[in-house]
This record gives C-alpha cells, sequence and structure tokens, in this order.
C-alpha cells in the first residue's frame, strides 16, 4: 500500500521539492499528505500566499509553518524557488535570458540575475549555461 501511495505521489509530484520531500518523508518512516503537492502546484502558477492558504483552508501563518516543515522555507520563497527551477530549465534549452526572463514570469532581466545570484549564488552564466549545475535551493 505505501509503495502504490508512493507511485501516486510521485506521478502526481509539481516539482522536484516534491519528490525531494517524498523521498525524505518514506526514509523517515512518514507518509505524504499530498499538502506537498497542492501548496507546489499553487507555487508553480505563482499564486499569491494569501489566496494559496485561502484556498488550501488555511491561515497565512499556519501555512508558514508547514511550508517551513515541509519544504525547510516558506511559500513565498517556494515560488520563487520554482520560478527559477523554470528558469533554469528555459535557459539551457538555449532562449536568451531577456526572453528567458519574460516567460518566467520576472520584471527583467537585471530582475533574474538578482534572483539568480541570490536564491543559487551564481551567475546566471554558471547556472544557466551549457553544463552549469541544476537549480537548487538553499539549504536544500
Amino acid at each position: 500500500r505505501v509503495v502504490d501511495e508512493a507511485e501516486e505521489a510521485l506521478a502526481a509530484a509539481a516539482s522536484m521539492a516534491v519528490l525531494e520531500r517524498l523521498a525524505l518523508d518514506l526514509g523517515a518512516g512518514r507518509r505524504p499528505t499530498g499538502f506537498e503537492d497542492d501548496v507546489a502546484a499553487h507555487a508553480t502558477t505563482g499564486t499569491p500566499v494569501a489566496e494559496m492558504a485561502d484556498r488550501l483552508g488555511l491561515g497565512v501563518r499556519q501555512l508558514h509553518r508547514r511550508c517551513l516543515e515541509a519544504f525547510g522555507y516558506g511559500p513565498k520563497v517556494l515560488t520563487r524557488v520554482l520560478r527559477l527551477q523554470r528558469a533554469v530549465a528555459l535557459g539551457r534549452e538555449g532562449r536568451p535570458p531577456a526572453d528567458v526572463a519574460a516567460v518566467a514570469g520576472y520584471a527583467d532581466q537585471s530582475h533574474l540575475a538578482r534572483e539568480v545570484r541570490e536564491l543559487a549564488g551564481a551567475t546566471w552564466t554558471e547556472l544557466a549555461g551549457p553544463g552549469g549545475p541544476a537549480a537548487q535551493p538553499s539549504g536544500a
């Protein structure tokens, strides 16, 4: 039964963060709840935190606490990390940084560059250039 539930969670996972959490939970003997998938789905679409909390039937503070427990950081940082992962994937397809910024939801190319430095501790070229490391959130 646990394997079947894990397979379902893997098939429905919206991000690498969800897959990482599933692996950690299963390794620690905890079973996934679906909360991580729901939050990641909202974060991927850029849903504002207050709206995300409302849709999940939680208060903003409770959502933040549960996200800290599930992901290691709050829902706003999760949204930023998932957007950065999407941008890196686009950049590795060979798209120019200005195009990546526009498609991934950044205000402009300099906004993308600031986010890369802040979240990944690298430059855009180091992160998304040919052969660069995959985007990983700090502390993951």
